[in-house]
Parts: structure tokens; sequence; C-alpha cells
């Protein structure tokens, strides 16, 4: 009966782990089931173990009031517990209770043993409130053990008394919730009295112990909330819609040409400004799938004929090795000079006009050079 209790009660206290119970609330419950009490060994006089009582299965029944503060509780408990004596066994007592003779008494009527306990409990919990939980924990206080009638056959008593001694019990248990506030639970109890002194039938003193393992149902009323439902889970937002398509920014169109550079007076060098537009200029050829460049090469009016007609082909040249470099092959470059032949702008003769100091860049034949 004892392995049995504690195995039970230990075995569902470890299915669940350390968490909180119906916190912060009052709660009252009756408990009740069956009790092993062990052996009573008494010491007579000088004589160790000199009565034995053997009882028979009994009963144990206490009500409890305690406050839960998360995973603790603290409780106050009154208990009763009773059993009914089986046997007495005397032994090295010769001539002591009425010379009964040293041995094995056994009779309905030899009596029973009860105990009143008042407790205060410690407890910690284990598990969820709305699932199956357990506890453990112990207690201590004060009882009352009675040995009612302890007599032998024939009549003649052994013990007839009773002691309030200190008490200890060590708990284990498991509840589970019927309703949100009513729990149902299974209890291992293991309670013990040392040091129990009674007056014996002989005139002389008898000391034992009581020690008793219960296991009991209980059934505790919370006067706690019941739990809150656990919150809704918002529906999720709407998926964004996707965002507009953008046009991309139109690309300003290269222009296809012609080109013009412009260059100082009497000078054949590439300025910043005729850099850009060469620029541009290789850009469109590369895009436009011609096979040749023209380049013409003129002058203003401010020198010789014979002399602007070398100084627009140094021009002509000059753009011819620019745009080589921009990656337009030599081989697909033809220049001419025109001299002052073809004036961008009509003027006397040795009028410096910045406008008829050009190249103009063509694409492919018959671009009207």
């Amino acid at each position: 009966m004892r392995k049995l209790a504690i195995t039970v009660a230990l075995a569902t206290t470890a299915l669940a782990t350390p968490a909180m119970a119906k916190d912060n609330a009052w709660y009252v419950g009756v408990e009740g089931g069956a009790m092993l009490v062990e052996d009573s060994k008494f010491d007579i006089g000088t004589v160790n173990n000199g009565l034995s009582v053997d009882h028979e299965y009994g009963f144990d029944v206490d009500g409890i009031v305690g406050y839960d503060f998360g995973p603790v509780r603290i409780e106050g408990e009154v208990g009763y517990k009773k059993a009914e004596n089986e046997a007495l066994t005397k032994s090295g007592l010769a001539n002591s209770f009425g010379g009964v003779p040293n041995g094995r008494y056994e009779s309905k009527r030899s009596g029973s043993t009860d105990a009143l306990s008042f407790m205060v409990n410690g407890l910690l919990d284990f598990g969820a409130d709305d699932g199956l939980n357990g506890y453990v924990g112990g207690g201590a206080g004060i009882a009352r053990v009675s040995a009612n009638i302890y007599r032998f056959n024939g009549g003649i008593n052994a013990i007839d008394d009773s002691d309030t001694r200190f008490a200890w019990q060590a708990i284990a248990g498991v509840r589970y919730p019927v309703t949100d506030n009513v729990d149902f639970g299974l209890k291992y109890r293991f309670f013990n009295v040392d040091n129990l002194r009674y007056s014996g039938g002989n005139g002389q003193e008898a000391e034992g112990r009581f020690r008793s393992h219960s296991l009991l149902a209980s059934l505790v009323f919370n006067f706690g909330e019941p739990a809150a439902p656990p919150p809704v889970e918002p529906a999720p937002a709407p998926a964004p819609l996707p965002p507009e398509p953008v046009a991309p920014a139109p690309v300003a169109p290269i222009p296809a040409g012609p080109f013009i550079v412009f260059f100082d007076w009497d000078k054949s060098d590439i300025t910043p400004e005729a850099a850009t537009i060469l620029d541009n200029a290789a850009q469109a050829f590369a895009t436009s799938g011609s096979a040749s460049v023209m380049l013409a090469g003129h002058a203003d009016k401010s020198g010789s004929d014979r002399y602007n007609v070398g100084l627009s082909q140094r021009r002509a040249d000059a753009v011819k090795s620019y745009l080589s470099g921009k990656g337009i092959g030599e081989g697909s470059i033809t220049t001419e000079a025109f001299g002052e032949s073809r004036p961008l702008v009509e003027t006397a003769d040795g009028v410096r006009e910045p406008q008829n100091r050009r190249v103009e860049i063509t694409y492919g034949p018959g671009s009207g050079m």
C-alpha cells in the first residue's frame, strides 16, 4: 500500500512542468480516503518495543482552506484519522499488564487509534490551470493521537490514553478542473507524530509514535475568476496592392546628325565643347548602323584660300583622330577640306566669323558634302 501510493503520486506529478496555478485567489476543499498505519511499537518502562500494535486499514478525512499565490499555495488543514487495531503483541514484559503472557493477541475488540490534527501546509504547483496539474509540499502542526482501549484478550487494558505532540507531513498529488471553479484531485500523504507518551495499564509509561500513509480523493472549490480566454488573433491585413508601374523616363534621343563642332581662330584643337558634341556623334554612329562617317572641314575668310584649305583639313583630321579614339575605325571615316568656299555665314573677305570655323559630321554616302 505504501509503495503503491508513493509511486502513483510521484508519477502523476511528473506529467507537468512548473507553471502558474489559479493565481491570487482563496480556495476551500474536502478530502477523504484510505489509510494504512505503520505498526506502532511502544517502549514500556525500560523495555524497548515491549508492546506492538498492528492496525487494520483505516480512513483519513480533512478540510482545507488556502490561498493561491501563483506557483505556491499556503493552506490550513484540519484532519481526522482512525484505524481499528488488528492485534497486540507483548514481548519482554514478564509480569506486566495483569500477568498476560508474552505473545500476539488478535481481536476485533483490541481497540483503535485516532488522530485529530491541525496543520499548515506549503505546496508548489506544477502545470497549467486549464489541465492536469500536480503539486508537492509538506506541512507542520500539532496532533492529538489517542490510543483507545488497547486491550488484550480477556478484557485486560494495555493503554487507554491520548497525547498531543508536534506533527509533520509530506504531500504529493494531482488535480484536474471539472468546472471553471471546481477541481477534482488525488493526493498522497505521509503523516508522522513522534514521542507519544501514554500511561499504560500497568502504571508504567508507554512511549511510541504514529505514522500513516493515506491515498485521498479531493474536491476543491476555487474562488478565483475563470481564466480569461486567449486573445483572438486579428485577421491578417490585406496584402498591399502592387504599385502602379512607373513608366521609365524617356531617354532623350541622340540626334542623327549632322553634327557641327567649332574651332578657335586659326586652330585645329578640339575644345571641351566640341568634345561633348563628338561624344554624341560617336554614340549616334554606334546606334545608326551606318558604315561610314563623312567629315567636312571649313575655315573663315580671314586668311588666303590655300591656307584655309590646309587649316580646314587639319581640323577634319583632328575630328577623325578623336572619333577613332571612341571606337570608330579610321577606315570608316572620310575627310574633305572645303576651306572658305562654303561659309555657314556669308561675310566679306578677311572677316573672322566663328561659325565658319567648323567641321560637319554626317553618316553614309550622299550626305551632302
